[in-house]
């Protein structure tokens, strides 16, 4: 395994190193995200917690009990937010769950089980969210992405991927899904397949969008951030 490190880095927009913390925070830092007021939300899976914290490694608001399974979460994957605050959580790896959080964190609702049919989930790693409220989720080991409505009602099953294990949206509603083949596609709002391509040498475990259209990749093998730019048509 890796040495210990610290939970997160902190990089310019060049990519040289400004600053990291959060050494004894999390037992498993899996996939981060950008609070609506400017925050970090860290997905620690192996405890069965969220931490909210501001952008200095204060913690505000933890989310899920630690080392409790089921309290509510299950080795929990992936976390996206809508603009009033609430968000949603991927529970992932030892569950097949959505659970929906309001902006004070306290739980709306839950869906999903573990299985194959649709609407269950073998593995929910990746969730966002369009600006319409459907809900988006990389059902890795069905290798397929769903989309909910916000109540959790199933709307669509697309299979056209290889273990998909992150989804992002943009300003336009249009989805990045980052699969295991690997590849990167570009779909609408209703899954239309609007651009394919081979990012990087095996695939990403999470992306981000940038605001210059750039997009970031979290690579595992080997252990890397790539940044891509779109190219003009």
């Amino acid at each position: 395994v890796d040495p210990a490190g610290p939970c997160v880095i902190t990089l310019g927009t060049d990519g040289s190193f400004v600053g990291s913390w959060g050494e004894k925070l999390c037992v498993d830092a899996h996939k981060i995200a950008m609070t609506p007021d400017g925050g970090l939300a860290i997905v620690d899976r192996d405890a069965h917690r969220i931490f909210l914290c501001d952008d200095e490694g204060r913690v505000r608001q933890q989310i899920g009990e630690s080392h409790r399974p089921g309290h509510p979460f299950n080795h929990p994957s992936d976390i996206a937010f809508v603009p009033d605050g609430g968000f949603y959580v991927a529970d992932g790896y030892g569950n097949g769950r959505i659970h929906r959080f309001d902006a004070s964190g306290d739980l709306i609702a839950s869906w999903g089980s573990v299985g194959t049919a649709p609407g269950a989930f073998l593995t929910p790693h990746g969730i966002c969210v369009l600006r319409d409220g459907r809900v988006i989720v990389a059902d890795r080991e069905n290798s397929r992405v769903q989309s909910f409505s916000a109540k959790g009602e199933l709307l669509a099953v697309w299979d056209t991927f290889l273990r998909p294990q992150d989804v992002v949206a943009d300003a336009e509603n249009r989805i990045y899904v980052g699969d295991s083949i690997p590849t990167l596609s570009l779909l609408s709002a209703d899954g239309a397949l609007l651009g394919r391509c081979r990012p990087v040498l095996n695939g990403a475990h999470g992306m981000w969008l940038g605001p210059a259209d750039d997009i970031f990749l979290a690579e595992t093998n080997p252990n890397r951030i790539t940044r891509l730019f779109p190219v003009a048509a």
